[in-house]
């Protein structure tokens, strides 16, 4: 009997985390997009590049595993080295560039607050 309720506790603490990662998910792509946009047309808003800020801390805390921050850091590393290459695209470069460089903005906090989570559980609370 005591199998049965803790399979259903599983399944439902299963499901939550599902539903946590989706809403994670979300703000990853959202923040995003919205970086890329706001960047591609020159918007400048110390609110909003704030906010995406903070979204891209709390993604990277709750959404991305700080054990595979190598692997995160070549892919960001990758992405900004082509935001940049694209930027002489015969009409659409400019835009293309301008979006993909935002996108890249939003990236760093999000690779940024990896980082440090990797540190500090490799070299903090190891220790204790």
């Amino acid at each position: 009997m005591s199998t049965k309720s803790t399979v259903k506790a599983g399944k439902s603490e299963n499901r939550l985390m599902n539903e946590w990662r989706w809403l994670f998910k979300w703000l990853f792509i959202l923040g995003g997009v919205t970086a890329g946009v706001v960047n591609m047309y020159g918007f400048q808003n110390e609110f909003l590049i704030t906010a995406l800020m903070v979204v891209g801390i709390v993604v990277g805390l709750f959404y991305f595993d700080s054990d595979d921050v190598i692997n995160i850091g070549l892919r960001y590393l990758i992405f900004t080295a082509a935001a940049n290459s694209v930027g002489g695209f015969y009409v659409v470069g400019p835009y293309v560039n301008g979006f993909l460089t935002g996108f890249a903005y939003y990236l760093g906090p999000i690779v940024l607050t990896l980082v440090i989570v990797y540190f500090f559980k490799k070299y903090l609370l190891s220790r204790a």
